[in-house]
Order: structure tokens, then sequence, then C-alpha cells
């Protein structure tokens, strides 16, 4: 994480540093290839009626070196986490720990042989302290009868491993004071006061902007340093390629490859995920789309984050205008002013030139306005019901005859998004959290897009989603704003970014501080605007 004292700490400097900092692999990664593993997996096959999860399965992991695992979502990633937690037992196969063969781990013998998660879904207590959640259940006591927790050895066991992990917070802080990126941090202490041998990392950065994985990147490098192994699973591919010593590939349950540090490209990482590279315009947005006119235009608007910094955009008919800045910028709280979540302190919204009222989220719908929430699984859809009736919901009187909803028309319009966003499912009445996380992700998108919307506003739409599923987002993205769709994508993933917008918005301290054309676009300038710098003008051009 970065932690910027007042606008900026040390100026473009700093911005110069986080855009220069590729970690070093120095010969040390070379001579890891000698040393003998403390951790294989061999022939290792996994199956639930109907799903072959693993199948046939081998890797094995040295001291101190960083193995990126890779796959889609449905690759096997997640029963192999749980085979190495001892949560699930192998059907067949061998683990072998410092030289001993077993067929499968307990939970004690994964956490006795120094194994160790940071989930992607943080684990920690939010009313206690830092302290508290590294060591709990483990406290030491004092002495006499009443056993109480000593808190001044607590926070004296403590403080060396969050020197460790380069926290600049106290172990007497509250964990819900402290922002994800810290969390993260608390969750890798924790790891390595169980003297964890293998930190596995479960998707770290999916939560974090830019600035704040430039943290946690040095983290992970530090554990390198200290002999600790890491397996490190990210959708974000170009993480991968920074700190992997060693990228593991997993397709349809099988190892599809792996790739040594000098053949890790993302290209080839994409290959062998998917069994092919994705051409070029599923990757970037078309530099020649011309958008129309201004479809909504945001003037003065206050949220109540920021009182007293209004915000002015104007989003076109057909384009994808990315919205970035650092967390806490205003992003979310803009989103949920125009979608009518919350109520703005201040300012107008107008709809094709005429002021909408957003008191409610009904008012932004009733005008097709449309929001795919940050977090999908808490407020995008509801995990217990069908496909059907997730999609349907927000418009149920169209489903309805003579007040009572309609099944059948339920279905048929299911069915149609479902043809439409190719949701890979046996049926619309599948229950929506058996899916992956690109598939849920299209459900939430196939519930506004069977309402014709005039706006779509995405808050992060292809978190912890596969590199193959987000293709088929941004093509779903692309086809909206070719429909003469106004879209609004908020993204904290500079790839994406850059990748798919027509412009660039960027938010520092609740104010837009600059909107960036195509050839403006760089990491530099994005990050320049997000700490509130002017950009560097395109060469031949002016900003």
């Amino acid at each position: 994480m970065l932690f910027i004292d007042g606008p900026v700490a040390a100026g473009q400097s700093e911005v110069h540093r986080l855009l220069s900092g590729v970690m070093n692999h120095t010969d040390a990664t070379i001579a890891q290839a000698t040393i003998a593993p403390f951790l294989s997996l061999e022939g290792v096959r996994k199956t639930y009626p109907g799903v072959v999860a693993l199948d046939g399965f081998s890797m094995e992991v040295r001291p101190g070196e960083v193995v990126g695992l890779v796959g889609e979502n449905g690759a096997g990633k997640s029963t192999l986490m749980k085979i190495l937690g001892g949560v699930t037992r192998p059907d067949t196969g061998t683990i072998t720990v410092d030289g001993v063969a077993l067929q499968g781990l307990t939970v004690e013998q994964s956490i006795g042989s120094g194994i160790a998660f940071v989930h992607q879904e943080l684990n920690l207590f939010d009313n206690l302290d830092v302290a508290a959640n590294v060591f709990f259940g483990r406290e030491p006591l004092r002495a006499g009868p009443l056993r109480l927790v000593d808190r001044a050895r607590l926070r004296a066991m403590v403080a060396p491993l969050l020197k460790r992990v380069g926290a600049n917070f106290s172990a007497d802080a509250p964990v819900a004071s402290l922002s994800l990126a810290q969390q993260q941090m608390v969750e890798i202490a924790k790891a390595l006061s169980i003297k964890a041998r293998l930190v596995i990392l479960d998707e770290p950065t999916s939560s974090l902007p830019i600035a704040e994985t430039e943290k946690l990147l040095d983290v992970i490098a530090g554990l390198k340093a200290d002999g600790i192994s890491v397996i490190f699973i990210s959708h974000r591919l170009h993480e991968i390629e920074r700190v992997a010593d060693r990228v593991v590939v997993l397709r349809d349950g099988m190892l599809a490859g792996t790739l040594p540090r000098q053949a890790i490209t993302h290209d080839q990482m994409v290959k062998l995920m998917i069994g092919r590279m994705l051409k070029e315009r599923e990757r970037v947005s078309d530099s020649a789309h011309a958008p129309g006119g201004v479809a909504v235009s945001v003037k003065a608007v206050q949220t109540t984050a920021y009182p007293g910094r209004p915000v002015d955009l104007d989003i076109r008919h057909g384009e994808i205008l990315g919205l970035a800045g650092l967390v806490g910028s205003g992003r979310t709280e803009l989103a949920r002013v125009l979608f009518g979540i919350d109520r703005a302190l201040g300012g107008s919204v107008q709809l094709d030139g005429r002021e909408v009222p957003l008191a409610s989220a009904a008012d932004a719908v009733a005008s097709g306005i449309f929001l795919a929430p940050e977090d999908r699984k808490l407020t995008g859809i509801l995990l217990d019901l069908s496909i059907a009736e997730n999609i349907t919901l927000p418009n149920l009187p169209a489903h309805a005859r003579r007040s009572l909803v309609s099944a059948s028309a339920e279905a048929a319009t299911a069915e149609k998004q479902k043809r439409k966003l190719a949701i890979k499912a046996p049926s619309v009445a599948t229950r929506t959290g058996t899916l992956s996380g690109g598939n849920q992700q299209k459900v939430v998108l196939a519930k506004w897009l069977a309402m014709n919307p005039k706006v779509m506003i995405l808050d992060e739409p292809t978190r912890g989603i596969d590199i193959g599923a987000k293709a088929e987002i941004y093509g779903l993205m692309r086809g909206l704003a070719d429909a003469g769709v106004a879209v609004l994508m908020i993204s904290s993933d500079m790839e994406e970014v850059i990748g798919v917008s027509d412009r660039i918005a960027v938010m520092h301290e609740g104010q837009v501080s600059g909107i960036l054309g195509k050839d403006d676009f760089s990491q530099e300038n994005v990050l320049l605007l997000a700490v509130g710098k002017r950009p560097r003008p395109a060469l031949g051009g002016s900003q």
C-alpha cells in the first residue's frame, strides 16, 4: 500500500517510483531450480458428481520461490487450495512434504507443515484490533486464576510481524479503521505468526488499485527474500509477470503447462489458460470508435463523502468512459448518487438535456440508468435465487399476469438473455450462487440489458474474473456502447482502464481532476491526475 501525506508526499518522483517499481529477479532465482522442493503433488485427482475438478495434477514448490498459479474460473484452482489446506481429500495421488508421501492432508497437517492462506474474502474480525486478530485463539495468557489475555506480551509478539510486512499501523489499531490493503497485511502477519513456510495468496490485489498493490507486491518480495514460498493466484496477469519465478497453469482440472521465469509473458499465460491467443480486439477498445452527443451531464454534484467538492462530468452516447482514481477518491460515491442510492448534497444530473430526479434507485431505473455494483455477491445478485429470478427481479410487473408473476414469462426472458450473453449454466433454473464469477457478472448485466438501458454504470466489472470471461465482458460493454448506450466503467485495474476506455476521467479527493483522450492514455498520466498533478501532454499535441 502507498500512503501519501498531504496531496503528494514526494511529488512527481513518487509517481515515477510507482511506475518504475519492477522487481529485480536476481541470480538467486536461477539458483532456485537446484533446490529440492519441500512440497510436491503427484497425480492428484478429485471428482465431484458429474465433475472432474482435478485430473492427474502435479506440481512442486521450492523454498523461497514465488509460484504464479493461473487458470480460468472453474479450472480447478479452488479445489487445489482446499486439498492443500486439508479441507478436501484427493481421490488419488500423493502429497509429499519434506520427503514424506501422504495420500492427503488434514487441516492440522496442513498447518503443521507451515501452509497458510490469505483468502480473497478476508477473514478478520472488524470489532477487534490487529493484535487480537493475528493471534485469535492463540493469545498469550497471564498467570493467575482468571487467565486473562496478556495484552502487553500480545502486542510485543505482533509488532515484529507487522514490521516484517512493512505495515505503518500499530498492533492496537482497530481492524475496522484499516484499508483493504492494510487488512491484507494483517492476514499475512497472521500467516507468519504460525511460522508459515508457504503462503498462498488468493487474488490478494483484486480489491486494490495500482498504488496500494505496489506495497503488497513488495511484501511478496520480502517473503521470498526470507525464504518463504508463495503461491500467488491472480487474474491480473501483469502482476504475475512481475513477481513469479515460475507459472503453473491449470485448464479444465489438468496441468496445461509450466512457464519458467524467462518464458513468463501475458500472451503465453493466456494461450495456456484458454488454449489460444486472445485476438487484439478482445483486449482493447476500437480506437476509431466515434461517440455521439452527451447522454448524461453531471453538473456540480456533491456527494456526502466530499461536501464542497463539486463534480462535473459528461458521458456520451456510444462511449465507454473509464473512471479511475485512488481508493477513497469518490468514484463509488458518485456512482451511488447517479443510481439514486445516496442523495446528492447539491448539483444536478441531466439525461439527454433534461434534469432527472434521483431521489431513489427506482427513479434511476425509471430513467434507464442502471448500476452493476462493485460487490456483485453482496448487492448485485441474490445467490440463493435462480438465474431467471435474478434477471427478472428488477422488472417483475412486466412478467406478471393479474398481479401474479408468471414463471414461464420469467423463463422466456431469462433464456433470451442466457443465449445473448452466453451464460454458462445447465438452465435458467440453476441457482446463481453456483455459477463462476464471470457468469455471475453476466447475470448482473443480463437483468439490466433486458430493460434496454440508456446509461450503464459498471463498478469494477471484472474483479475476480478470469481472462477469458473478461474478454467476454469487454465485448458486452463494447456492444452496449455500439448500440448507443452511455457506459461509465469504474475500475482500479490500470490495464483495463487504458485498454477498454474511449476516454478516461480521473478523480482526486472527490473531484474530477482531469479527462484524458486516447492520445494521452498512459499509466503515468492516470497516476499524475490521481494524485492531483497535471498530466504530460502527448508528443506533438497538447493536453
